[in-house]
């Protein structure tokens, strides 16, 4: 057996080189590998002697030749192809280790030149694994780490890798060079500002396989963007409690998502994607109690998230309570103690990282499955600019009416539609969700606020097609009300606000969320 060694990531491949030399196998390297494996008193030949050429053009041409191509395209059950390697004194080359260079961490930094990108795109890598891997039923195409290890295991037993192995390989090393390529075109298209190109290359890498899907009956996996180096639940880490569900993941995703929209210590706690419980206070402990207090009920078995480190004070308001997990971007030791106390609860940190640098990858998309495809949208991100508010009732908002009203409207883009929010002093006191009417939505609001809807102040994601919502709203107590308008019955609606002395604002833009 002849094996070809070109690896940018060293790591294992002194291991590797020396099990494959030691069960017999003739090893060529390229210059970078090859002194790297001499550095470790692992002799291995150059790839040169393979090609009868050097490397060229600064080592941009070294393994694209038709001896190496040849050498792994020759089927091995095919008299004619192995006759024409005979006549040209071609060897076959029966196992390729190769891994590419890092296009995609290199282009994550924000320093990163276009012409310094460039020079980070493999050539020959790939075509290596391309070749091994179209050519499997004779050869390995081994393009990672993870893999040498199973390799060596095939040759050491059965003296070669086993067909079962190649197969594997090769259809590994076909994913790991779409993904490559994929990264590459979502790079190029982000420099030439293409947002939806005509071909969307997607890459996402498996992270864990889950007990089950969103029922015990589907199976689940979950799959991360390696070009996501924002802060998000896809880099989360693990503290304490068992393994995550799937359906644990999408409430701790929509749970950090809606605590970190907010810039003040705040607390939220989620139930089958929706905010229960949320509210906005300097204080981490209050806001928790208040998010609490918001639908107690609801919370129970619920996800928390906070945008702050939890501390023993917020860990000691938590405990006594039953939740499946919380996320947050850290705790105190002392909090941990405590938290840890809380049987099968699942304790999750998300890291912060450095947000400067491009997003690749699907990192600038929202996607909706349909049959058949997707749907693919950039993300509902709220810019808040108090100077488009338009105040259109006779009674303008008060400071403290106004403060509730936008916490109010940040909190309902995270509700799904309809969606309907009442707030009070910075916290949640009754929210209606995805009712097909959005006058229902008000009255599941109301009555989820109780008696505290007096004084309060609401916000619907989108306008109000009759004035009957806010009709209700008001004999309910509600003080003022923020939402898009336009409606054609915008006028009708401003009347029955004027009416009952509220205050009503206007933002021109609505927050669906299907």
């Amino acid at each position: 057996m002849r094996a070809l060694l070109s690896v940018s990531d060293r790591e294992g491949i002194v291991e590797l080189a020396r099990g494959l030399t030691e069960a017999g196998i003739e090893c060529f390297a390229t210059d970078g590998t090859r002194t790297h494996l001499a550095e470790a008193e692992i002799e291995v030949r150059p790839v040169s002697d393979l090609t009868d050429s050097p490397e060229i053009l600064g080592g941009r041409v070294k393994t694209l030749h038709p001896k190496i191509f040849a050498g792994l395209l020759a089927r091995r059950d095919q008299p004619d192809h192995l006759a024409q390697l005979a006549e040209h004194g071609i060897e076959q080359i029966d196992l390729v280790v190769v891994n590419l260079y890092p296009f995609g961490e290199a282009v994550l930094q924000a320093d990163t030149t276009l012409d310094q990108a460039l020079e980070k795109i493999d050539i020959g890598g790939v075509a290596l694994l391309r070749a091994a891997a179209k050519n499997f039923p004779g050869v390995a195409a081994v393009s990672d780490p993870t893999q040498y290890a199973s390799v060596l295991r095939d040759i050491r037993s059965h003296g070669t890798v086993s067909p079962e192995t190649r197969q594997k390989l090769a259809a590994e090393a076909f994913a790991l060079t779409a993904a490559y390529d994929a990264q590459i075109a979502s790079y190029l298209n982000a420099q030439a500002g293409t947002l939806f190109p005509s071909r969307l290359t997607l890459v996402v890498e498996k992270k864990a396989d889950l007990r089950y899907g969103e029922n015990p009956h589907q199976l689940g996996a979950f799959y991360a963007d390696p070009a996501q180096h924002r802060t998000s639940i896809s880099r989360a880490r693990q503290i304490a409690g068992k393994d995550l569900s799937f359906n644990n993941l999408l409430d701790l995703d929509a749970a950090w998502q809606i605590a970190s929209d907010f810039k003040t210590p705040t607390v939220c706690i989620v139930k089958h994607g929706n905010p229960c419980g949320l509210a906005s206070v300097v204080d981490l402990a209050e806001a928790f109690r208040l998010a609490l207090e918001g639908d107690s009920v609801s919370a129970y078995g619920g996800i928390i998230g906070a945008n702050r480190v939890v501390d023993d004070t917020a860990a000691r308001a938590i405990r006594p309570g039953f939740f499946e997990a919380i996320v947050a971007p850290g705790y105190t030791p002392e909090a941990l103690e405590i938290l840890r106390t809380k049987k099968g609860f699942e304790i999750i940190e998300v890291p912060q990282t450095d947000a400067d640098g491009p997003e690749l990858g699907i990192g600038n998309f929202d996607f909706k499955r349909i049959g058949g495809g997707l749907l693919v949208q950039t993300f509902d991100n709220l810019e808040e600019d108090r100077n488009k508010l338009q105040v259109v009732t006779q009674r303008r908002p008060t400071l403290d009416e106004l403060t509730d009203l936008l916490f109010a409207w940040r909190a309902v883009r995270h509700v799904k539609s309809n969606a309907i929010v009442l707030a009070k002093r910075h916290a949640l006191i009754g929210m209606g969700a995805g009712q097909p009417s959005r006058v229902v939505s008000v009255e599941v609001a109301l009555r989820k606020a109780g008696e505290r809807a007096p004084l309060s102040v609401m916000a619907s994601d989108a306008y109000f097609p009759f004035p009957d919502g806010i009709q209700i709203a008001a004999q309910a107590g509600v003080i003022a009300i923020i939402q898009p308008g336009g409606s054609i019955r915008d006028e009708m609606a401003i009347e029955v606000a004027d009416r009952h002395h509220m205050a009503m604002v206007f933002t021109g833009r609505r927050h669906f969320k299907h």
